[in-house]
């Protein structure tokens, strides 16, 4: 099972050659990571696995500890934004390694499904660990949290480049 948030892609990321951002798409990244898993009691109907408080007087932060990215072609402008699947590829004591693709948008697309089997513009990991906000020490994940992600749960990605 895997996630699919709509995100849009704003004039700003682009750059000189008119394609997204090698910077931008980090931040398209996060802002669907933030999306899909972080409670907002404003959301009409929040994600399933939007289970980490976060912000002010938070108890917990969660800390990008790792990053990376492939792109396996150029994003362009696309009016209709993009779809950023997402699934965890390894859930761990105090942290997980989500795993993403990168797809052009599809606002019809069910919120949850199947891997996509459109061509991928990026693939992308990154590795958030938990802490303590008081002690910045990581922390266990909670059973609440297991209890939402385990459905997501799905094999790793691999990167075609590395090393």
């Amino acid at each position: 099972m895997r996630l699919r948030v709509q995100i849009p892609v704003r004039w700003a990321d682009l750059d000189a050659y008119g394609h997204v951002n090698n910077a931008a798409a980090f931040t398209l990244l996060e802002e669907a990571r933030i999306q899909a898993f972080w409670a907002d009691a404003h959301t009409r109907s929040p994600w399933s696995t939007a289970v980490l408080t976060m912000g002010p007087g938070a108890a917990t932060q969660t800390l990008v500890a790792r990053q990376e990215i492939e792109y396996l072609r150029p994003v362009p402008y696309l009016r209709g934004g993009l779809t950023v699947q997402l699934w965890i590829g390894r859930l761990g004591g105090s942290s997980l390694e989500l795993c993403y693709s990168v797809h052009d948008g599809d606002p019809e697309l069910e919120r949850t499904g199947p891997p996509l089997e459109t061509p991928a513009y990026t693939i992308a990991a990154t590795t958030l660990v938990m802490v303590t906000t008081a002690t910045g020490a990581p922390t266990r994940l909670t059973r609440a949290q297991r209890a939402a992600w385990e459905p997501i749960v799905d094999e790793p990605l691999v990167f075609r480049h590395r090393r």
